[in-house]
């Protein structure tokens, strides 16, 4: 299939285009560079532009004959989120919007997309379930819990079938060193270790130490990039196969706390990791792990390189060969 990747120039984007093209697919990577890397496209054509750009996307959809889209376009900070919800509302919710109308005049049936566990909120339990409660407790959850009710209800109206994927957190790098992590500003924990061991940032900031947790600082459930990638191929299989419009869990159904993160790093390098108590950010929830069980049944999988010592080697190999 043709395959539109909207930020597809992106760290878990650029991933999944290489899964569509290791599977038989045509990946059609559409981005406007604002986050993401041109040189992480190198499965097919690429088309500079934004999602927002009802004409432009027109175009796209008809010149590259797309016949299904894998939705990864978004903004993703949850702190930035907090102090800017406007742009979070604009650029997720209201691009979305013109996503799927132009799906709809094109008549493309089946869209694969890139939701987050910040719809969730603080949870009630652990592992969480698919139909745990939704409050999110930031714009950014909010905005991708918009997104999937927004999907939802053109799936009701106009036929589009679609599966949300509800990341908890991505992590690792790609297992040949073609594709990483690298975000500008970079708040993801793991590459912040990495580079803070390598000497290359400051302290590794620990961002709360009071939480109700064994030590004290957050837990996270932690999926490997390659396994996402993984999930969207068969995601898309599922929908184009006759599958109905869903939303599923990835993560391992186990955490890991911050202080278990810093401290695999260290084991991996064999030194200290500098790193400095801080108090906790607005919107971060204590403890998100995942109940992986649904996209197991329905997607028959199951995260293969999501332990952490895979996770943090893959991603330091990816971030030391870089730094000779």
């Amino acid at each position: 299939m043709r395959v539109l990747v909207t930020g597809g120039a992106g760290y878990i984007g650029s991933q999944t285009a290489k899964a569509l093209a290791r599977e038989g697919h045509e990946p059609v990577v559409l981005d406007n560079l604002a986050t993401g890397h041109r040189e992480t496209v190198k499965w097919g054509p690429f088309i500079q532009g934004d999602v927002g750009n009802k004409e432009f996307l027109e175009r796209v959809f008809k010149d590259h004959r797309i016949e299904a889209v894998l939705h990864f376009a978004a903004s993703l900070l949850v702190g930035e989120s907090m102090t800017n919800p406007q742009k979070y509302f604009w650029n997720n919710v209201v691009n979305t919007l013109v996503l799927l109308d132009t799906m709809k005049a094109r008549d493309v049936k089946y869209i694969v997309f890139s939701s987050s566990a910040a719809v969730y909120g603080n949870p009630e339990r652990v592992p969480i379930p698919e139909d745990h409660p939704k409050n999110p407790v930031n714009p950014y959850g909010e905005s991708k819990l918009s997104m999937e009710r927004s999907i939802h209800w053109y799936g009701v109206a106009y036929g589009i079938r679609g599966v949300a994927l509800r990341y908890f957190n991505a992590a690792g790098a790609d297992l040949e060193g073609e594709l990483g992590e690298e975000h500008d500003p970079e708040t993801h924990l793991i590459p912040l270790v990495i580079k803070a061991a390598l000497g290359q940032a400051p302290p590794v900031n620990i961002f709360g130490t009071d939480y109700p947790t064994p030590d004290g600082t957050a837990i996270r459930d932690y999926i490997h990039v390659v396994d996402l990638a993984d999930a969207h191929v068969r995601a898309l299989e599922y929908l184009t196969a006759g599958g109905e419009s869903t939303e599923l869990n990835l993560g391992t159904g186990e955490g890991h706390s911050v202080r278990e993160v810093v401290a695999g790093v260290a084991r991996l390098c064999g030194g200290r990791v500098p790193s400095k108590d801080a108090p906790r950010r607005a919107g971060d929830s204590a403890i998100l792990i995942a109940d992986p069980a649904r996209a197991r049944e329905v997607l028959g999988w199951r995260p293969r390189y999501s332990d952490l010592d895979t996770i943090i080697a893959s991603a330091w190999k990816w971030h030391s060969s870089r730094s000779k």
